[in-house]
């Protein structure tokens, strides 16, 4: 969404879009005022038994803002965006990465399954991205 889209973050979805209610108990338990961080929107979605973006539409229909994004991309004040390029990777890394990429893009959830397998932070995975060139897409909360 763009800045001149902020607040406005349920009209992305169908007029009539609704949520389980108990996904949006989740939610709004874990808001810290209009926000929630990528951890916690994530910790709802096990707790509910439900996918990211299920948390991630609640969110949006609660008008609520996604901040802290695990891999760094977005939701840091006041840069917004905290992730930098990896000095250097190990080739696992950049195997991992490269082989998970098409057409110079990876998922956010590719991004974590490989930082997961390879037992390092997530975001040493994206600044891994960001030094390979990949662009991190389909944020597993719909915020990209």
């Amino acid at each position: 969404m763009t800045h001149e889209d902020a607040g406005h973050y349920g009209a992305k979805h169908p007029s009539g879009t609704t949520c389980d209610p108990a996904v949006v108990a989740a939610v709004r338990e874990r808001m810290i005022g209009d926000t929630i961080t990528c951890t916690a929107a994530h910790e709802a979605a096990k707790a509910c038994g439900v996918a990211p973006a299920e948390v991630g539409r609640a969110a949006d229909l609660l008008e609520c803002r996604l901040s802290e994004c695990q891999l760094g991309l977005f939701g840091y004040s006041p840069q917004r965006r905290i992730v930098e390029p990896a000095e250097e990777i190990t080739a696992e890394l950049r195997e991992g990465l490269t082989g998970a990429a098409t057409d110079g893009r990876i998922s956010c959830a590719a991004c974590w399954a490989i930082a997961d397998a390879l037992r390092i932070e997530r975001m040493a995975a994206a600044a891994g991205c960001e030094l390979l060139g990949l662009k991190i897409t389909q944020c597993q909360l719909g915020a990209f």
